[in-house]
Order: structure tokens, then C-alpha cells, then sequence
């Protein structure tokens, strides 16, 4: 009987170690009982400590400036919280609240016309349109808001048309701040849409045209509840970008959270800020729980082994209007505003303004920006393999707590690294080192994202293969992952490149004495009205964006 039950338990462990859990893990896991539950945790294959440790750092220097903001706030005292609570803090809500919903609407039905129109039907030049339409990404809408201020401002172009006192436009007024917002951000639609509508199955449209609905019909019911991911992530980063926008919002002289943290920071009240930042993180975290909740109860699937690519319609007597449609918005979001700043910088040229200074804001731009996206490379890697190859609770929240910084704005990135470096790392202290890191906290997702999408496509058998040869994990990553992932990273490198070098609010306010970029002198010159010397610098910023929109177009 005793050889029959010792016979059981050895087979019992055999069985185990056949499962991937080696009969001396087992004995070493009765040994040590952390031990074994930390190898239980990773089912049996924990990704080693150089590894893991790399990607907690990641982690924390994500969060580390958001949670010190906050910590920070909660001991501001209760007399700053009930004087933004006497009415300042409503009037902030409602400006912010209402210029989100207002844009995101906005842009949501530019966004999905515009995708339907060179998508689905006989547009003239409808693939060319794919692209130019894509442009506007790549003008930050703070040049965008200075173009519209030279143009119609209350001295602008317009204005010459028209006796003094007369003139019927508010550049500076809510009107004014949604129409350029929207105009410069409702890409985000229109690329995230155009990919949803490649993919749509024809059978859909066939069944419900043979039940006689017409086009429209099917448009409101089978076409825009497949749609309605796609909007929605496109909705979720227009939302975002409105919350977190500073440099439009200021020129245009109206006042949302972003602005209103700034000019407390630039009156050195920086309880009070911490507290308007605590406040704009729970409006942030509303949003996404939102759009959260939305996407759970909206979910609509199609199979691929009948796919059918969708028909193109004809427009037939719409063709005309729908073309004027589309040209329209090009002018106003594209050549418009490249007419404004190629006349004044052919002005600033020709008066000398590609000066010593000017490159050396060039070069300053390129500076951080290039440490930027070489540090987000470097972290990417480890953060998105942890997730694809082991995953668990804590590479989830490794993960989750990488894309915080991109949810939030510069503004409040920037406070939590003057907070956090002031009291911890004072020898980094106003160097320019801290704006790199800000704009690593800012963009690291986009790194992620990139470099995910390349690792998806690499088999695990691949770096399990250098596992079984000896290779620690993250040499596996490094020699075996890493070569075959590179061009994603890279990619995901020049997307970083091309945010950090268009971000503002952060750089204005971590940038030491002396050190300007292109974008804070864009910010200064066009304040005081120089539009000859901020013309230049906004062009080189955007034909530098130009780089990146040919992955983007590629990816979308």
C-alpha cells in the first residue's frame, strides 16, 4: 500500500513537472513559500530582476511627478481649496467642459464625413485627398491660432476691409478658440474612421440594402454602429488634447484649467496650482472612465472568412458640393494658414531672422527632442515586452502607469517635475535635462504603441528558444527581440520626436534661463506681435513634422 502511494505522488510530480513546473521548483516551492508563490505568480517563468527592476523604474518615473502633485495638494490647506470654490473653479469647468464637448462634436463630424467622402464613394482625387486631408496633424494649432490671429485678428488681414468700429469678428472669444481647435485636430477622426471604414464588410450593406433601406438608412444603422470604436478613440484624443491644450488657448485669450494652472504658476502660487492640476486630473480620469463604459456596452463584431471589401458609391449630382466640402476644409486647416507663414517668413528672411539665435533655438529644439526619443526607445522595450511575454498584475499596472503622463497635460507634467526634482534631485534643477524628461512622461506611449505593434508579430517561440540555449530574459530581448522589433522602436522614436518638438507648456515652464526652443519662440514673438520672426520657426516645425506622416498614413 505504502509503494502503490509512493508511486502516486512521484507520478503526481512528473505530471507537474510536464505542465512547465519542474519537480524541484516544487520541493524549493514547500522550501521557500515566497519563493514558489512568486514563481506561481509568473506561471512558473518569472522574467528575472534586471528585467522586471527596469521596468518598475520605468513605471516610476512615469507616476512619481503626477502622485507628487497630488500629494502635494492634499496638504495645501483648506483656505486654498474654498477660495477657487467660490465660483473661479466653475467658470473653469464650464469653459473647459464646454469647449471639450463643443470641438469633439465638431470634429467628429468633420472627422467621419470627410473619411466617408474619400473612403466609400467617386470623390475626385479621392486617394490624394486621403493624404492632404491627414496634413493638418502636423500644424501644431498654437501656429495654427497664431495664422487665424494674423488673419483676423482685430489688426489683421480682415479687419483692412472694414471702417474702425466696424468690424463684425472676435478672434478672441470662444467662437474663435472651437473654430481652431477643431480645425487642427479633427485628423484624429478622420485617420482613426478611414481605417474603420477599409475594413467593413460588404454583406452588412447587401443584407440591409435587399430589406430595402435606402443609403442613408444604412449609413445610420449598420454602417455608424460599426463606426462607433472607432470614433470613439478618435472622440477620447480629441477630448484629451482639449483638456491638455495651453499654447491656442492662451493666444486666444481664453481661460480653461491649463491656462489657468500656468498663470498661477507665473504668479509663484503653486498650492494653488497643485490644486486647479487635482482638479483637471479627475476631469481627465471622468473622460476616459466615460469612454471606458461607452466602449464596454457598445461592442459589434464582423467575421473575416466571408470578408467582402465595401462598394464605392457614386455621388452622382453630390459629387460637385461634396468636392467643395472637401476643398474647403483643406484651405482653412492647410493652405490658409501656410500662405500666412510662408508671406511673413519670406518677410523675417529677408530681414535677417535665420540668425545666430535662430538656429540655436533650433538646435535646442532638436536637443531635447532627440533625448526625448532616444530615452522613450530605450524604456519602450522593456515595458512592451514585460506586457507580451509575462503577463501578469504587476506588468499591468508596469503598463498602465507608463500612460499616465499621456493623459495629462504638459501643465500639470511639468509641475510635478519642478515639485519632485526641486525637493529631491536639486542637481538637475533648471537644466534642461528636466524638459527632456517631461517630454518622456508626456510621449513614452507612443513609443509603446509603436514598438507593440512590431512585437505582436514576433513568435514568443523565439526568445523561448534563447531561454532553453541559457540567455536571461533580458539579454533574449536585447539580442534576439530587439533586431527584429527595431523598425517599430524607430518609428515609435520619430513620433516622440515630432511631439516633444511641437510641445509647449512644459517647456515654458522648465526651461532654464537663456535655453529657448522653437516653440517658446513662437509663443513669445507672436505675444508680442513679431510675426516675422515667429513665421520661420513655425515652418520648420512643421516640415520637420512632415517626417512621421507617412507612418502614420501607412499605420491608419
Amino acid at each position: 500500500m505504502k509503494w502503490r502511494q509512493h508511486e502516486k505522488q512521484k507520478h503526481q510530480g512528473e505530471q507537474q513537472a510536464g505542465d512547465g513546473q519542474s519537480s524541484p521548483a516544487s520541493r524549493r516551492f514547500k522550501k521557500l513559500p515566497f519563493k514558489g508563490v512568486w514563481t506561481s505568480h509568473w506561471n512558473g517563468r518569472p522574467p528575472g530582476g534586471v528585467l522586471l527592476g527596469f521596468g518598475l523604474l520605468t513605471a516610476l518615473l512615469m507616476g512619481v511627478p503626477i502622485f507628487y502633485v497630488i500629494w502635494r495638494a492634499m496638504f495645501a490647506g483648506a483656505d486654498r481649496w474654498e477660495n477657487l470654490m467660490d465660483g473661479r473653479l466653475l467658470d473653469l469647468l464650464w469653459n473647459t467642459g464646454t469647449l471639450m464637448v463643443a470641438v469633439t462634436g465638431a470634429t467628429l463630424v468633420l472627422g467621419v464625413s470627410l473619411a466617408w467622402l474619400v473612403s466609400r464613394t467617386d470623390l475626385p482625387g479621392r486617394r490624394m485627398w486621403q493624404w492632404l486631408l491627414a496634413v493638418p496633424l502636423v500644424i501644431p494649432p498654437y501656429v495654427g491660432a497664431a495664422a487665424y490671429i494674423i488673419v483676423a485678428g482685430p489688426v489683421g488681414w480682415l479687419a483692412g476691409f472694414f471702417d474702425p468700429g466696424e468690424y463684425p469678428l472676435d478672434i478672441y472669444s470662444f467662437a474663435g478658440v472651437f473654430f481652431v481647435l477643431t480645425i487642427f485636430t479633427f485628423p484624429y477622426v478622420f485617420l482613426i474612421t478611414m481605417a474603420s471604414l477599409r475594413k467593413m464588410n460588404r454583406n452588412y450593406e447587401e443584407v440591409a440594402r435587399s430589406q430595402g433601406l435606402s443609403t442613408s438608412q444604412i449609413f445610420w444603422k449598420v454602417n455608424v454602429p460599426f463606426l462607433r470604436p472607432a470614433m470613439g478613440a478618435g472622440a477620447i484624443l480629441v477630448s484629451l488634447y482639449v483638456l491638455s491644450d495651453f499654447g491656442a488657448i492662451a493666444m486666444m485669450r481664453y481661460t480653461t484649467f491649463t491656462a489657468a494652472i500656468y498663470y498661477q504658476m507665473g504668479s509663484y502660487d503653486n498650492l494653488s496650482a497643485t490644486v486647479l492640476s487635482v482638479v483637471l486630473i479627475a476631469l481627465t480620469l471622468v473622460v476616459l472612465w466615460i469612454e471606458s463604459r461607452t466602449r464596454k456596452k457598445q461592442k459589434y463584431y464582423q467575421t473575416a472568412n466571408s470578408f467582402m471589401p465595401p462598394d464605392t458609391l457614386a455621388l452622382g449630382k453630390w459629387k460637385l458640393p461634396a468636392l467643395m466640402y472637401v476643398i474647403g476644409v483643406f484651405f482653412f486647416a492647410v493652405v490658409l494658414p501656410m500662405i500666412v507663414l510662408v508671406y511673413w517668413s519670406s518677410i523675417g528672411i529677408a530681414e535677417g531672422a535665420l540668425d545666430s539665435d535662430f538656429w540655436e533655438y533650433t538646435w535646442n529644439s532638436i536637443l531635447v527632442s532627440g533625448m526625448a526619443a532616444l530615452i522613450c526607445m530605450v524604456l519602450a522595450v522593456p515595458v512592451i515586452y514585460l506586457k507580451s511575454r509575462y503577463p501578469s498584475p504587476i506588468t499591468s499596472f508596469i503598463d498602465k502607469l507608463s500612460y499616465s503622463g499621456y493623459a495629462l497635460p504638459g501643465v500639470i507634467v511639468a509641475l510635478g517635475i519642478i515639485y519632485f526634482f526641486n525637493e529631491y534631485i536639486p542637481a538637475l534643477y533648471n537644466t534642461y535635462y528636466l524638459i527632456a524628461i517631461a517630454f518622456v512622461v508626456r510621449f513614452l506611449p507612443q513609443a509603446m504603441q509603436s514598438g507593440e505593434a512590431s512585437l505582436s508579430l514576433v513568435s514568443p517561440r523565439i526568445d523561448e528558444a534563447a531561454r532553453s540555449l541559457g540567455q536571461p530574459p533580458w539579454k533574449a530581448m536585447f539580442k534576439v527581440v530587439l533586431p527584429s522589433i527595431l523598425p517599430g522602436v524607430l518609428a515609435g522614436g520619430a513620433l516622440v520626436f515630432v511631439s516633444a518638438i511641437k510641445e509647449l507648456p512644459a517647456t515654458l515652464l522648465l526651461r532654464p534661463p537663456g535655453f529657448d526652443t522653437l516653440a517658446v519662440r513662437i509663443w513669445v514673438d507672436t505675444n508680442e506681435a513679431f510675426y516675422h520672426l515667429a513665421a520661420p520657426a513655425a515652418l520648420i516645425i512643421i516640415i520637420i513634422s512632415l517626417i512621421p506622416l507617412r507612418f502614420l498614413l501607412k499605420k491608419y
